[in-house]
């Protein structure tokens, strides 16, 4: 089975873990600073597989050794945003967490592929590139993905409709200059410009930037 190890164990990095493990998709290590808590939630996942008829083996360590042989590398560890501040504030203190990790991480699986959730995202998957030396494509940014089902969601919230009936699209970077596509954009093939008063829709778009 491939091998995924995930940096950061928070919140982000064990669900993202628990994703994974329900869909056996790999294999997977979680990595994180904090003695024990890695160990733990890897151990709690590993105890509910059987509940779920999934055969999945889940590593919780403090060692980048255990990432060895990873086929993906997923990093989710650094500082989560507090209240008032923009993913660029994060960037100092961040780099350092994300560069180490991307380092560390390469000696062990050099021919692994890198996803980048860390803030400030884009800044982040450009720095594991440059840091690895990698060619980038094999270093993904999740951000519009996000971005977009963020929007998906923040819209059936507002209009009450069923979520597959809404399709949104962002373009650009994951931050404040994201760029929320809303004429095309739409509730069952009608654009948002057209279903909801432009007070509303800017709402949305704001709230979208801000997310997360």
């Amino acid at each position: 089975m491939n091998k995924i190890s995930i940096i950061g164990a928070g919140m982000t990095g064990s669900t993202t873990a628990h994703w994974l493990a329900e869909r056996e998709l790999a294999d997977l290590v979680l990595v994180d600073v904090v003695e024990g808590m890695p160990q733990g939630k890897g151990l709690d996942m590993l105890e509910a597989m059987p509940i779920i008829g999934r055969d999945v083996e889940i590593v919780g360590s403090n060692d980048y050794a255990a990432t060895k042989g990873s086929n993906i590398i997923i990093i989710t560890a650094g500082l989560p945003r507090k209240t008032g501040m923009s993913r660029d504030d994060l960037l100092s203190a961040n780099a350092e967490i994300v560069g180490k990790a991307a380092t560390e991480t390469l000696k062990y699986s050099p021919d692994a592929v890198y996803v980048v959730l860390t803030n400030p995202l884009d800044t982040m998957a450009y720095l594991t590139m440059k840091m690895t030396k990698l060619p980038r494509e094999r270093v993904i940014g999740q951000a519009g993905v996000l971005d977009s089902a963020r929007m998906r969601a923040f819209v059936a919230l507002e209009t009450g409709v069923s979520i597959e009936n809404i399709q949104c699209y962002v373009l650009g970077g994951h931050g404040d200059e994201m760029v929320p596509l809303t004429k095309i954009s739409n509730i069952a093939g009608v654009s948002l410009r057209d279903y909801l008063p432009a007070d509303r829709l800017e709402a949305i778009v704001n709230r979208t930037r801000k997310g997360g």
